[in-house]
């Protein structure tokens, strides 16, 4: 059997250790005996299907790289759930819509606490945030404040000046940049748009300075905290074994990217106090940072709410809000140049619909049904996050006729579940017209397309970010013809994937736009 490239970079980091370390050896042999007596007690429960595993490591050579695809090849020869052992990690895969309901409605409170990481107790100030931490009375506060007064539909609306300034700004670059018939990066431009939108959002300002600690940008920061999360590290597998992230630098890592976000973050709480009452923009004044600080001036958690959890949940934010939406509307751009009709067909509605005017507004995209049937294929084929966020279960349950073990991490995979053709016709294919007149939405209440999560557990910034990636797409298709870069036909365009917190396309989108008049 060939080694997968992660299979290789795990003998690799293994190997290195053992020549430093000669007590690693010790180690396993107490994980291989552990092993022995975990199968003996495996017996006797009814447990899903799991392919041959190997000594110590269990099924992690069956990790590709691209996780979503090799889980759903599993499944499709062991079924639709389940069970691995990642290492030391009992792991559920679920790939139908029945058990995800049942994961994320029926049995929702069982299934509601998040696998803490090594990568996210670090960078999220021990797990403070909305995303990975515990289902406790905490998270409830959190969650509840994220709702009524962060993400609510009305704070979403008070955001718009901030989005048309932003997307005005994106098209004044392309606009510029179109005169010499050169192509754009459009995922760059895009990745820079969401990153302004949800800066001024939440902070009340755009991070152009350089931060004073690392001479590292925010975003650069940001980044990186992307990777780590997405990176392996041994004590998320083998616990008893975390040391050696130590060795492999990986924890120094995490520790440089947190402690310059920490300090980026300390020093703009500190200057948005002393500003306090002195707003010279709406968005410092309406922005999160802001409600944030008034929730802990006022005490409305009814707990001791702390700077570090106003950070963990901003960092939250940009972390959520970014590279989810920028990586959405890339996707959904390079669909409609590789489809020609349907890239027309949008265009053609969009125009209609917003006339000679100068800016497309809220009213003119709330007419444009074909282009929310763009969105939603896209999220669809694309979903952000294919495994959403990884949950944990908190104590045995029975689930599809199975008993699941605690701490039994469960995997979603919304990816496989969305191109399944038990729920879809033709699933492969971008067909924006399935949604037309189709009741189903991404909201949470059909588990055949749950591009955000569904339950308590759910993403709250569902609003924020469709009405971004809308707005962004319409005024593309409104004011450029696009085309591709000499020499590239649409079928011929690349769609391959890199697998990480988000899916991003592996070659980013580069096209020529070609203004259009009005």
């Amino acid at each position: 059997m060939a080694t997968t490239p992660l299979l290789e970079q795990w003998w690799q980091e293994l190997y290195k250790t053992i020549l430093i370390n000669p007590f690693l050896c010790s180690s396993l042999i107490l994980l291989l005996l552990f092993a022995l007596t975990f199968f003996k007690v495996r017996k006797k429960l009814n447990l899903p299907p799991s392919p041959p595993s190997l000594p110590i490591i269990g099924h992690l050579h069956l990790r590709g790289t691209l996780l979503h695809r090799s889980f759903r090849t599993l499944s499709q020869t062991y079924g639709p759930i389940l069970l691995l052992h990642l290492g030391r990690a009992p792991t559920l895969v679920v790939t139908s819509a029945e058990i995800a309901k049942e994961i994320m409605k029926t049995q929702d409170v069982t299934f509601s606490n998040r696998v803490r990481t090594r990568a996210a107790e670090g960078i999220m100030y021990g797990c403070r945030d909305l995303a990975f931490s515990p289902h406790r009375e905490y998270w409830r506060q959190m969650r509840k404040i994220s709702i009524l007064q962060l993400l609510s539909l009305n704070r979403v609306l008070s955001f718009d000046f901030v989005r048309e300034e932003e997307v005005a700004g994106l098209i004044e670059n392309i606009r510029g940049a179109s005169l010499d018939g050169a192509p754009v990066n459009l995922a760059e431009l895009l990745l820079q748009t969401s990153n302004n939108v949800i800066s001024r959002c939440a902070l009340g300002r755009k991070y152009e300075r350089e931060d004073d600690h690392n001479n590292k940008r925010f975003g650069e920061l940001l980044r990186s905290a992307m990777e780590h999360m997405g990176a392996f590290c041994f004590r998320d597998f083998f616990p008893s074994l975390g040391w050696i992230d130590v060795l492999t630098g990986f924890v120094k890592r995490v520790k440089n990217t947190s402690e310059g976000l920490d300090t980026f973050l300390d020093e703009l709480i500190e200057r948005h106090r002393s500003f306090e009452g002195n707003y010279d923009k709406p968005d410092h004044k309406n922005c999160f940072l802001e409600i944030l600080l008034e929730v802990q001036k006022e005490g409305i958690m009814g707990m001791d709410f702390t700077q570090d959890n106003i950070k963990a949940i901003l960092l939250n934010m940009f972390l959520g809000g970014t590279d989810t939406a920028s990586s959405t509307m890339e996707w959904a751009m390079a669909e409609l140049m590789k489809n020609p009709t349907k890239m027309k067909k949008a265009q053609e509605e969009v125009r209609r619909i917003v006339g000679k005017k100068s800016k497309v507004d809220q009213q003119d995209i709330a007419q444009m049904e074909y282009l929310k049937c763009v969105v939603n294929e896209t999220l669809r084929l694309h979903p952000p996050a294919p495994f959403l966020i990884p949950r944990e279960l908190a104590q045995s349950a029975k689930l599809g006729g199975y008993d699941i073990p605690p701490k039994t991490r469960v995997f979603i995979n919304t990816w496989a579940i969305q191109r399944d053709p038990k729920y879809w016709d033709n699933p492969e294919e971008f067909l924006p017209e399935r949604f037309a007149n189709n009741p189903i939405d991404f909201r949470g209440q059909d588990f055949q397309f749950i591009p955000f999560g569904a339950g308590r557990r759910g993403c709250p910034g569902i609003s924020f970010g469709v009405m971004e990636i809308e707005d962004v797409l319409a005024s593309l298709l409104y004011w450029f013809d696009w085309e591709l870069p000499i020499g590239e036909e649409p079928e011929d365009l690349e769609m391959s994937e890199v697998f990480g917190l988000t899916v991003h396309k592996k070659i980013e989108l580069q096209l020529v736009p070609v203004m259009h008049s009005p």
